[in-house]
């Protein structure tokens, strides 16, 4: 029976391209399921834990049934669990978690529950196949992925490419697109979608990495690194933007992109339904990135918010409609390309905002500095917009404000350390108070008080609007205790409701 069990081994190995350990495994398996059939009562032919080892070398096999270690008030699965206070009578020093085994009579090969085992090899062997195949197939590293449509289950398509078989599901299908089964498909490798049924490769036709990697398919210099693809982004089936850029100065990137009368750029779009692609110039330089970005609109000037990461860009009146685009398009893509955010406005908008903005600075100048709104203006005209940079810019810089003498640079200095100061003091008071409250709660502990106050949640009903998964991300606590402080805050809307019915 032993010399069976290896030929058995060798045979399923060879046939199916997979390690003998693998079938080794498989067989120990479908050999304990049988095992546990054996026992009379069916309780424990579902509950018990039993497993069967196979010496690899000559054949031989033993099985064993399986009790775990656990506290004396976890012991609820007598079938599979051993009361740690009872664990003595099996051996010395043992442990939680440590497992107790009890040789079981050996299981005759010949005469085991024949499909039942069978089915049990079988599954296995195909589990490891198709983890072999994956495993071959994502050491190649291809990320385009190209096929034939093997099926369309409720929108999903089912791709077969070689011996994998991927799936697109429908949201990332190209909208309005027509595939039918029989079609060749390309698409990107998005990731791997392991389930109780196996591992399952899915696929996208609307990632931004697709129009990469098919622009990489079509354009060598970019797999030579001569071009780059800096960024990309989508309207899946409508319009795309790239951003490329050159390692050589003697190449265009953005008409070796676009091939010879478009042939390349052209390839790209039947691939993708017609999808229209702008190809512009990659820049170091954000604001000049962004006026490339938002072509074919022409851009009058920008002014960059670094705090906000964000860009008011201004153009003519005749340009608007352009620069947003059709739905906003054109500006959600740029957005999207650049990673800043875009505020499209006319000139006059421009000013208006600008004149809002000089007004608000004017009046907090005036208030904190307690000066006229003559020094005010002056500081605003010299490129100053808040406290901070009056109290902390360089000496020397104020002092080639013309308007200023070193006494009067001296003074606005102290005045806006001071009224900063006073601020921080009343944000502090405002903190503690608010932490205060919060700390009348049950469970609340000061040092969440203090971090949930200076996020802003300074009441029990600013805690209580909130979810569970935001409350994790404000204080990184773990997601029960964060429900138990959201729950406690909450008791006061239920007595609410309780007392109104």
């Amino acid at each position: 029976m032993s010399r069976e069990i290896l030929l058995l081994v060798d045979a399923l190995a060879r046939e199916k391209s997979v390690p003998r350990e693998t079938v080794f495994i498989a067989l120990e398996q479908a050999l304990a399921s049988a095992t546990k059939r054996r026992f009379p009562d069916k309780f424990l032919q579902e509950e018990s834990d039993v497993r069967v080892e196979i010496d690899r070398q000559t054949g031989e096999y033993q099985g064993y049934r399986q009790w775990t270690i656990v506290p004396d008030e976890e012991h609820e699965e007598p079938a599979r669990q051993i009361a740690i206070s009872d664990a003595h009578e099996h051996g010395q020093n043992l442990q939680l978690g440590d497992v107790i085994e009890e040789p079981l009579e050996a299981v005759d090969f010949g005469r085991i529950g024949a499909q039942a085992a069978k089915q049990v090899i079988l599954q296995k062997i195909r589990e490891a196949e198709r983890e072999q195949i994956l495993a071959d197939f994502l050491e190649r590293d291809e990320k385009l992925v190209t096929g034939t449509i093997k099926r369309i289950e409720r929108g999903d398509v089912v791709v077969e490419s070689g011996r994998i078989e991927g799936k697109i599901r429908r949201d990332h299908v190209i909208p309005k697109e027509n595939l039918r089964v029989g079609d060749r498909v390309r698409a990107y490798l998005l990731n791997i979608d392991r389930t109780q049924k196996g591992p399952q490769v899915m696929l996208s036709r609307v990632a931004p990495e697709f129009i990469v990697a098919l622009f990489e398919l079509e354009v060598p210099e970019i797999e030579e690194g001569i071009i780059e693809i800096k960024a990309a982004a989508r309207d899946p089936g409508l319009r795309a933007k790239i951003a490329v850029k050159s390692n050589d100065p003697r190449v265009d990137p953005i008409g070796t992109c676009v091939g010879m009368r478009g042939s390349r750029v052209q390839a790209v779009t039947g691939e993708l339904a017609g999808e229209r692609v702008d190809i512009i110039l990659w820049s170091t330089d954000p604001a000049q990135f962004v006026i490339n970005a938002l072509a074919p609109a022409e851009v009058s000037s920008i002014i960059v918010d670094e705090e906000r990461h964000s860009m008011d860009v201004v153009v003519d009146e005749e340009q608007l409609a352009q620069a947003i685009g059709r739905g906003g398009q054109n500006v959600r893509l740029a957005s999207e390309l650049t990673g800043w955010q875009l505020n499209i406005m006319t000139e006059q908008a421009a000013n208006e905002k600008r004149s809002s903005e000089h007004g608000n600075i004017k009046l907090l100048f005036m208030e904190k500095l307690d000066v006229d709104e003559e020094v005010a203006q002056i500081l605003i005209d010299e490129g100053f917009s808040n406290l901070e940079e009056v109290a902390y810019v360089p000496l020397t810089e104020m002092l080639e404000i013309e308007a200023f003498d070193e006494d009067t640079v001296n003074e606005l200095r102290r005045r806006a350390r001071d009224a900063l100061v006073t601020e921080e003091i009343k944000s502090e008071e405002s903190i503690e108070a608010a932490a205060e409250d919060l700390l009348n709660m049950k469970g609340m502990d000061a040092d969440t008080a203090h971090t949930l106050a200076n996020k802003g949640i300074r009441t029990m009903d600013n805690l209580a609007d909130l979810d569970i998964e935001e409350l994790t991300e404000l204080t990184g606590m773990d997601p029960a205790r964060a429900k138990d402080l959201i729950m406690t805050a909450r008791e006061p809307w239920f007595r609410d409701s309780a007392v109104a019915s």
